[in-house]
């Protein structure tokens, strides 16, 4: 869902300076803590999808990196996006409403992909892109020189996504180049290092949450890689379970696992993955109470925590109806 689109966003300023960038995290955060890297540059060039290591944690075409914040609620209180190099604003967006993209909306937002944003220009073709920030937040202009680590806006859900995070992309001469591996030859390497253009290398994970989702019973893990098992309706006589799609999980890793409803919590446990395969599924749910769920709208959250460490989470939602 957070692939970006940079051909609609236009260079408008000169360069900055020559050189590579030397990069820092471009969001007020704390990795495995209140946010973590989900996706990074796909190194596959073909129909599939690969991370710099040969990893999965990219998506078909993902051009940049996604630094996730912990949940909407530290959305709402307002995390600054910033810098990750000096140089001059080359361009900004500040026009888009921060709404979820669904299936059914995602072309609503086609050319525009990358929501409210900003461009920096480093000098000698090095440009850096950040995507996604909330409306009316954007505090720099065109012309206006940054430093490491100023604010640019606010993280936001503007453009294709459907999770608060930025999305970071570098660009040299308009070709999209990945922090962690600048000198990748469109494949990825098993042995890549981290350096990469970072002051200090972001480490690799590669555990994480394909998705999460509501169904009315336990489904097939075929099912549940399928997208089949998802629901987004039901009604009220009809169980409800929440099911989650990790990989790469390590002995002793936990799946947080919580519903709330009208009338609040639904449910909420947690799951240890002993003996953790290189995907898996798990699901937990309750049958529905003799007088129905109250109708209305439900969300389910699921986290994968390390030694309270933040891996991944994923939000899915359900509405009950009568039948």
């Amino acid at each position: 869902m957070r692939a970006v689109a940079l051909g609609s966003f236009v260079l408008i300023a000169q360069a900055a300076h020559a050189g590579p960038p030397e990069l820092y995290l471009p969001l007020d955060c704390t990795l495995g803590q209140t946010c973590y890297i989900e996706d990074y540059v796909d190194a596959d060039p073909g129909d599939g999808m690969s991370d710099f290591t040969c990893g999965i944690k990219s998506r078909d075409g993902h051009r940049g990196t996604d630094i996730v914040l912990q949940s909407f609620e530290a959305m709402e209180t307002g995390v600054s996006v910033l810098a990750a190099a000096p140089g001059v604003v080359a361009a900004t967006r500040d026009s888009m409403p921060d709404i979820a993209v669904t299936v059914d909306t995602r072309d609503k937002v086609k050319g525009q992909e990358c929501g409210n944003a900003v461009r920096i220009d480093h000098g000698d073709g090095w440009q850096t892109l950040y995507c996604h920030m909330k409306q009316g937040s954007v505090a720099v202009q065109t012309g206006d020189w940054v430093s490491v680590g100023d604010p640019l806006g606010l993280v936001g859900l503007s453009g294709l996504t459907n999770i608060p995070h930025v999305h970071l992309t570098v660009l040299k001469d308009g070709k999209v180049i990945d922090p962690f591996a600048p000198d990748a030859d469109g494949t990825c390497d098993r042995q890549a290092g981290q350096d990469g253009l970072w002051a200090t290398p972001p480490a690799y994970d590669p555990t994480g949450l394909f998705n999460a989702g509501f169904s009315t019973s336990v489904p097939s893990f075929e099912a549940v890689k399928s997208g089949a098992a998802r629901a987004t309706t039901s009604y009220t006589d009809e169980p409800l379970v929440l099911y989650a799609h990790a990989f790469h999980a390590q002995p002793g890793d936990l799946l947080e696992v919580s519903a709330t409803g009208p009338d609040g919590i639904v449910f909420e446990t947690t799951i240890p993955l002993e003996d953790p395969q290189v995907q898996l599924f798990r699901a937990y749910g309750r049958k529905a109470p003799d007088a129905g769920w109250p109708v209305g709208d439900y969300r389910g959250m699921v986290r994968l925590m390390r030694s309270n460490e933040l891996i991944a989470w994923r939000r899915a939602d359900i509405t009950i109806t009568s039948r």
